[in-house]
């Protein structure tokens, strides 16, 4: 039997949502957790499971999806490089539609004659560079720590072959920064958030101890998840255990992949050419140190140097409530343009436009409810 099939399996699924319901009966009090993973939003919405969960157990889609964080002023310099002559601006095909502060998007800038072209990873973009020497070949270079091994060695690759062609507009985030400047805000909703299940992906890369603070200095239980049914049901039953315990920890329910110190080699790649930086969230604002930026040695490939961009300040998209929605205030259903303005096939926001969106998961996965 496939691996992969036991943890779809029903009786698995039903034995661990009873036992969700038994410890949240002896917990005695109503639970928020927050995931913090596109691929977590897509898998409890796809699978059922969000409707699934007992009464109590509340679910919360945080600031998960890189494309839905990426901020206005950083979609507002892709386009400018699309703009420029002799430029082509090879992205991943979820950029293609976000909109930028003013409507536009690399879709309208492509339709007024820019070029684009849509790839689907950065290596593609160097091979891109290559088979046009008398172009400059700019990579978007959006995600979280999950990608940023991988840009890395596409910047890597192009300077060892000599592409002086290709650049990139260097946007990754860093998830955990993020998790903690959610927590030390003002915001009621942020404090109400009880446990988070951690994204596997990421710490794939990160491995456990970036995590701990969320259980040392906020008390909050946090447990990496997979993205399968039962991945995700167990994970959610050690962090309720946790909570009737009163013992927050960091816990790992997916150690067939994620083991404590990640992966050395994964960072060391991306540390290599990226230094910690400040970064500019959607729904978040400026994150001190929660962003990647091109070391000294490797400015030549900083698109935004070259090409003489600038991340300006930008005003924000009218009616969208990503931004809330990114942050836990909002469900999508709240929002006044949920359904009605903004649907999948003419967003308004980020959140609709991804795959990975909680908008878009939403919408595909509950409907709209008038």
């Amino acid at each position: 039997m496939d691996i992969s099939s036991s943890f779809h399996d029903p009786a698995l699924c039903r034995a661990l949502l009873d036992r969700l319901s038994e410890e949240l009966e002896a917990l005695g009090r109503p639970v928020r957790f927050m995931e913090v993973c596109g691929t977590h939003t897509v898998s409890i919405f796809r699978s059922g499971l969000r409707s699934l969960l007992p009464a109590g157990l509340e679910h919360l889609s945080g600031p998960g999806c890189p494309v839905c964080v990426t901020h206005d002023s950083e979609v507002a310099a892709f386009i400018r490089a699309a703009e420029k002559p002799n430029v082509i601006v090879a992205t991943f095909g979820d950029l293609l539609r976000v909109p930028g502060p003013d409507g536009r998007s690399l879709k309208h800038a492509m339709a007024e004659g820019a070029r684009v072209q849509v790839v689907y990873s950065p290596l593609d973009a160097v091979k891109l560079a290559a088979e046009h020497p008398g172009d400059t070949v700019v990579f978007p270079a959006v995600g979280f720590e999950t990608t940023a091994p991988v840009i890395a060695g596409a910047v890597m690759t192009a300077k060892n072959t000599g592409l002086s062609n290709f650049c990139i507009i260097p946007c990754n985030k860093l998830v955990p920064p993020a998790m903690r400047a959610l927590l030390s805000g003002d915001e009621a909703s942020a404090r109400s958030i009880d446990a988070f299940l951690l994204p596997g992906h990421v710490a794939v890369v990160l491995g456990l101890a970036p995590f701990e603070f969320l259980a040392k200095e906020f008390g909050r239980p946090s447990v990496v998840g997979g993205f399968e049914p039962a991945d995700i049901l167990s994970a959610l039953c050690l962090m309720l255990d946790m909570l009737r315990r009163g013992r927050p920890e960091v816990g790992n329910t997916y150690t067939r992949a994620v083991s404590r110190e990640g992966s050395p080699q994964a960072r060391r790649i991306m540390e290599t050419v990226f230094c910690v930086a400040d970064a500019r969230w959607r729904g978040l604002g400026d994150i001190p140190k929660s962003g990647l930026a091109l070391r000294d040695g490797w400015k030549a490939f900083d698109a935004m140097e070259r090409l003489g961009l600038e991340l300006g300040e930008t005003g924000h998209i009218p009616g969208c409530r990503c931004g809330d929605i990114l942050r836990g205030a909002l469900t999508p259903d709240k929002c006044p343009l949920f359904g009605r303005v903004c649907t999948p096939q003419n967003p308004t926001g980020p959140c609709m436009v991804s795959t990975e969106g909680s908008c878009a998961a939403w919408y595909r996965y509950r409907g709209v409810q008038a």
